[in-house]
């Protein structure tokens, strides 16, 4: 995905408020999405959001577990392609921990990618993470997220 870990991830509000609803709309179960944009020098920007459904068996553990259905990963791989975007990464809900990734989220992690949470318990819900996992779990590094129109938006709508 990128060459140099990032330091950063950039989101513009619009994505964030369509993760907020696709979290919404999986209450009380982990919602989850995958999160297309780019790299640009050491910042991550989160372009546009791919909602997904979570297809963790056994569907009772899914208010506690998520996984992402490969055929809706490829389809937003190649969607991101055609828009020259890429997955940087996936978004999930802890709707009753902190948005801190959990020893599973890391077991079942493939990086280097950026890991969203977003906590149902903590005033400022939203957490990143770079996880680099290439020879297996790793230590996730905290990014500091900062809002704003990411660089690359006024030329995707194509």
């Amino acid at each position: 995905m990128t060459t140099q870990a990032p330091d950063q991830l950039r989101v513009d509000g619009h994505c964030l408020i369509v993760l907020e609803r696709t979290l919404q709309a999986a209450f009380p179960e982990e919602g989850c999405a995958l999160l297309l944009g780019q790299t640009r020098g050491t910042t991550l920007e989160l372009h546009r959001v791919w909602p997904c459904c979570n297809s963790w068996e056994p569907a009772q553990e899914r208010d506690h577990r998520f996984q992402l259905d490969p055929r809706e990963q490829l389809l937003a791989q190649r969607w991101a392609r055609e828009k020259e975007l890429q997955v940087i990464g996936a978004a999930h809900g802890h709707p009753s921990s902190p948005a801190i990734p959990s020893a599973t989220d890391l077991e079942l992690c493939f990086g280097p990618t950026l890991m969203l949470i977003r906590s149902g318990l903590e005033q400022n819900p939203w957490r990143a993470w770079w996880i680099e996992g290439e020879e297996g779990p790793s230590e996730p590094r905290e990014l500091p997220l900062r809002q704003g129109l990411a660089a690359g938006d006024q030329r995707l709508g194509k």
